[in-house]
């Protein structure tokens, strides 16, 4: 059987060789496979070393110190721990604390977020424009002097829209409201600076970024107005933010794939811009088809279409030497139609016709050219036979 043209990078990447080189090292006897926490031998020590290496890694792709930087299990174990954390941490007695965020942000912080009202807390869910963005004067307009926190991603995961992040954080800055983004979609694929964005929490995760799957990191701004409580506890490892024997191996691959993503973060960007270009021209002449996200401020590896007369599901059956999906792979399981497409306003019938197709390090302009050629004639066999049956 044929491999499929991957095109799904914003659902997972596959580790870059150099990242799985060293975390091959990290492994087995005759390599650093110490307890970072042991500090009594060499074994320990080598392990650490390697943790403290990467944590400057990834502190340094996103302009921070790296004591900033604690590790987590991935970027939903990070939203749960900031939102959770700064929410236990923070709250005070009698009042019920606020908290704004949007319809579209990741499961990993809608769901959070609703277990969050079970204990005792308001959510406020902004609806973005038609666009997928969420505009500073919404945020603002939400605000209350109840109001403690405020979670927003930065790149939306199935539209690929980038929101003004650096607006909202210097706005809620002033008014001392603590405030968490979600950069799983962004670190790597876009500038990512802390102190532009004005953030105080910021998830992150590695294999979104050519790292393996299990790691992620949450950036805690060092100031004595963000605290954050333990959601872990045994052990009080990373400043006792997040107790657990840390994964050497993984810790080590996640900040490689953080240098490697800075490094090559410009040419990367206008390479994929290119081949976005390429693939957009080629679908082009196929009639029925709508973009959806922001036409400019985005990142370019996301690409996101509906095709009328279509659905997605029907779509991607066809497309069998193609991997893209319908949305999320968050909430890959279920038929519902997108919850991101339904929030910007597309009827069910149009979010029901929605694909995601992203690019990445490894995509190729002849992946490409064959992506566009199965697209067009999958569509068109799939509009007859529909047409056929009427």
């Amino acid at each position: 059987m044929k491999t499929p043209v991957y095109l799904d990078y914003a659902a997972t990447t596959p580790v870059d060789p150099a990242v799985a080189e060293i975390m091959a090292g990290f492994l087995t006897l005759d390599g650093v496979f110490g307890n970072p926490a042991s500090r009594s031998h060499g074994y320990g020590w080598q392990a650490e070393a390697a943790v403290e290496n990467a944590r400057r890694q990834v502190a340094q792709l996103i302009g921070a110190d790296p004591r900033e930087i604690v590790w987590t299990s991935g970027a939903t174990e990070s939203n749960n721990l900031a939102l959770k954390g700064a929410v236990e941490a923070n709250r005070k007695d009698g009042q019920r604390p606020h908290i704004i965020t949007s319809a579209v942000e990741h499961k990993a912080v809608l769901d959070t977020c609703s277990w969050l009202e079970t204990q005792g807390c308001e959510v406020t869910r902004l609806q973005p424009d038609s666009t997928g963005q969420i505009a500073p004067a919404q945020v603002e307009q939400a605000l209350r002097p109840e109001t403690l926190l405020v979670s927003l991603m930065l790149v939306n995961n199935e539209l690929g829209t980038v929101n003004d992040i650096g607006t909202i954080g210097r706005m809620l800055r002033e008014r001392s409201v603590l405030f968490h983004v979600d950069a799983a979609q962004a670190a790597g694929k876009m500038p990512v600076d802390v102190a532009t964005l004005s953030a105080d929490l910021i998830a992150m995760s590695g294999h979104k970024v050519y790292g393996p799957k299990g790691v992620g990191a949450l950036y805690v701004r060092r100031s004595p107005d963000v605290r954050i409580a333990a959601q872990i506890h045994g052990g009080g490892h990373e400043r006792g933010m997040r107790s657990g024997t840390l994964p050497t191996h993984q810790i080590a691959g996640m900040g490689k794939a953080f240098e490697l993503a800075g490094e090559a973060l410009e040419d990367e960007i206008h390479r994929l811009e290119a081949l976005r270009t390429r693939f957009l021209a080629g679908i082009d002449g196929l009639e029925g088809v709508t973009r959806n996200g922001h036409d400019t401020d985005r990142v370019p590896g996301i690409i996101n279409l509906s095709f009328d007369g279509v659905e997605a599901e029907s779509l991607m059956l066809g497309l069998r030497e193609l991997a893209v999906s319908s949305g999320s792979a968050c909430a890959s399981a279920t038929m519902e139609p997108s919850y991101v497409l339904t929030a910007i306003g597309l009827s069910e019938a149009r979010a029901h016709a929605g694909l995601r197709f992203s690019l990445g390090r490894f995509t190729t302009a002849e992946e490409v050219d064959f992506a566009v050629s199965q697209v067009a004639l999958v569509v068109e066999r799939l509009r007859e036979r529909r047409r056929s049956a009427v």
